[in-house]
Order: structure tokens, then sequence, then C-alpha cells
């Protein structure tokens, strides 16, 4: 192939999915640079992929080796749907103001254009799929092109978008994102679980506007540049391929079930851990 490889992964559950993609990956990825790189590192390992979640419940849904823990992961998942750090994102007009250039939630739930109120997409989305479940039009986006194109650190998810079909009766929510870059190794796992959960919270919206329930369908998640970088390579080949080498996939996974009462009793902790990045960044 010409160019750069585009590749394809699935799993019945987003461990599986993220496991496949990671493999393939490493496999068959092209070997390039980044801005990033230090004159010592290896060439990232990188492609454009497509990794389909054929149940997004589906359990085992947790992977043991994606890097981090589980009041991380319910932390970035608060992060995504809830908004716990939207507080933290900068005022474009005041150049002084170094806090995040977004959140996820916030470019999704109140995306801001010039002389405009906050757009929730989320909420139109939901109530353009309740009205026409079968619409290719609902999708919501992140991408500002008036500041995107020049500040320091651009959005990564670019689109979500749905779409309902009737299988074996039942209606359900198919959902697919779009990244323009994602850290394969370091991200991609969070971001799937996390974006899963806001499939699911999509999906009740959309039961409560039509009146009637909405299944989960597959989940889709596209990256046009899905890449493990250079300076991880080393940590990736012993953990995770040493895993893989030496563990089953049911001693390198976990149910969420099992772990789901412990991720939420650490939301109070979570909450308050929010509010003090907020009043760290205004001191």
């Amino acid at each position: 192939m010409n160019g750069i490889p585009v590749l394809s992964a699935e799993g019945n559950g987003i461990a599986q999915a993220w496991e496949n993609a990671l493999l393939t990956l490493y496999r068959s990825g092209c070997d390039i640079k980044t801005q990033y790189d230090k004159p010592d590192d290896r060439p990232s390992k990188d492609a454009t992929m497509v990794v389909t979640v054929r149940n997004p419940l589906a359990e085992p849904m947790i992977h043991r080796d994606f890097p981090g823990g589980f009041e991380e992961l319910e932390e970035y998942v608060m992060e995504v749907c809830e908004g716990i750090k939207d507080h933290l994102v900068r005022d474009p007009n005041d150049p002084a103001d170094t806090r995040w250039e977004y959140t996820y939630h916030q470019r999704l739930f109140g995306y801001q254009v010039p002389t405009l109120p906050p757009i929730d997409q989320i909420e139109l989305l939901c109530r353009q799929l309740a009205e026409t479940p079968y619409t290719r039009r609902a999708q919501a986006i992140t991408w500002k092109v008036w500041e995107d194109q020049s500040c320091y650190d651009p959005a990564c998810l670019q689109s979500v978008w749905c779409r309902i079909i009737e299988e074996d009766g039942k209606p359900a929510l198919s959902m697919n994102v779009r990244f323009r870059s994602n850290d394969a190794y370091k991200a991609a796992f969070m971001n799937m679980f996390a974006l899963v959960r806001l499939q699911s919270l999509i999906a009740r919206r959309i039961a409560e506007l039509a009146g009637r329930e909405i299944h989960l369908g597959r989940y889709c998640h596209f990256a046009d540049s899905f890449h493990i970088y250079g300076s991880n390579l080393d940590e990736f080949e012993k953990r995770f391929l040493g895993a893989v080498e030496k563990r089953t996939f049911a001693e390198r996974t976990m149910r969420y079930e099992d772990v789901r009462e412990m991720m939420e009793s650490a939301r109070p902790a979570i909450l308050e851990k929010a509010k003090k990045m907020g009043r760290k960044s205004e001191d």
C-alpha cells in the first residue's frame, strides 16, 4: 500500500477490541517520527485505524493493562459525560488565560460560536433521532476552525455520529466517533470506555424523548492517526506484549460489574478534586 496503512480490528467488547487494535497496529503499522520526539526516541507505530466494538456493554469491559487506575477511569468518564472540568477551559478572548483549550464535554454539550449562545449538540442529536431514527444528520463536532488551526493543543476527538436501526425488532443506537489523532496505548482505551458511556447516555435520552426503549448497537472508533509513540514502545513491548504472551485473555481483563461499586464510590472525591483544580487555576 502507498502511504499510511489503513487497518481494522474488532472485538465483542471494549477490552477485546482495544487489545486487537493495538496488536494489529504493532504488527502492521508504519514507522514514523512525530514533532514531539526526543533525539533518541524510536519512531512511532502509526496507522489509520477502524475499531469496531460489536457489543459495547459486553463483559469483560476493562483491560487490566490499560495505563491507568479505576479512579482515573471514572474521573475521565465524568469529565467527558458530566463536564466536571468544563470550568478549566480558558477564555479565548483573554491571551493571559493559560487554562485548557477545551474539554470534550464542553465542545459537545456547550459548543461556543462567536455571537451565539452555547449549543448543546448532544441534546439536538437526541431530538433528531427521537423524531427521525434513520436520519444521517445526527452528529456533534468539536473542531473550531477559527481557533484550532493555530492553538497549542487542538481537540483530538473530531465528531460523534449516531443512527438507529431495528435489530431483531428492537431499536439499536449505533455510534461512530472520529479522532484526528489518538494515542493508541496511553489514551484509546479510556477514550473508548468513556465514549461508550456517552453512547449509553444518548440512548437513555432518546428513550425519554421517544417513549420507547433504545438498545445499544455497535460502536465504531475511527482514528486518522492511531499511534504508539516511540518513547512508549519499550514499555508497551515489555508490559502489554509480555502480558499477551504469558496470560490468558481472561487473566488480562476484568468485568466492569466487579469494580463498578468501587469506581462509583470514588465520585465524591473526584468531584472535590475537580473543584480544587478550579480554585488552583484561579489563583
